[in-house]
């Protein structure tokens, strides 16, 4: 699971995802926390073809049946294996309401030494990472308010050398089944697979990447 994270600057967003004619009036935060406002890009909902769109929108999906914006629950981070049953989600992810969620870095607490040691990621080659999401727009009710909402898709990394040493360890529970979480990245040649395929297409992106892939280490 990831609980905090940079987003990019506007430039390097625009030359890596070309969106830069469809940028949002608003800003977002300069880093990013669970319910904070941050980017996003998705399919764009009003083009019949095929084109990305730049939406900023609050890090906790909001879902249909929410009675609020502000949920008691989290949502800022969604497992990819319950993404068709869980309440929350089913729908964005039969809608194929899928996004990449621009960051520059995110960090991960790392419990080898007894206490949390906050560690950063970034890519070794120096781009923005383009981690996996889902996004919906929720109407509020009451005051018509439309609000956009995104979250974070995890995948099991109990069996990645790297991220399986983040996240305090359950004690009671073997190495293999902790159930350590990653973020996914999306890879700059199947952008537009993750946003525009189908279900099955989409599916087959939902992978650890390779550990060659990180920069890592304390922040």
């Amino acid at each position: 699971m990831c609980n905090r994270y940079t987003p990019p600057a506007m430039a390097e967003m625009e030359r890596e995802w070309a969106i830069g004619s469809r940028n949002p009036v608003r800003w977002w935060d300069a880093e990013l926390f669970p319910r904070g406002q941050g980017p996003f890009i998705r399919r764009a909902k009003d083009d019949a073809g095929y084109s990305r769109e730049l939406v900023v929108g609050q890090w906790g999906l909001i879902p249909w049946f929410a009675k609020e914006p502000k949920l008691k629950y989290p949502t800022n981070n969604a497992r990819s294996e319950e993404l068709a049953d869980k309440a929350s989600y089913k729908h964005p992810w039969a809608r194929g309401q899928r996004c990449i969620i621009p960051a520059a870095d995110f960090d991960e607490p790392n419990w080898e030494s007894g206490k949390n040691v906050w560690w950063r990621f970034r890519r070794a080659d120096a781009r923005p990472w383009g981690l996996a999401g889902l996004w919906n727009t929720w109407t509020d009710k009451a005051t018509g308010e439309v609000h956009e909402s995104y979250t974070m898709l995890t995948i099991n990394a109990d069996a990645h050398p790297l991220m399986n040493r983040m996240h305090k360890p359950d004690p009671k529970l073997a190495a293999d089944q902790q159930d350590k979480r990653s973020v996914i990245p999306i890879e700059p040649g199947d952008y537009d697979q993750w946003l525009a395929g189908n279900q099955a297409e989409a599916q087959a992106l939902l992978r650890l990447a390779p550990v060659e892939l990180f920069n890592a280490g304390p922040a």
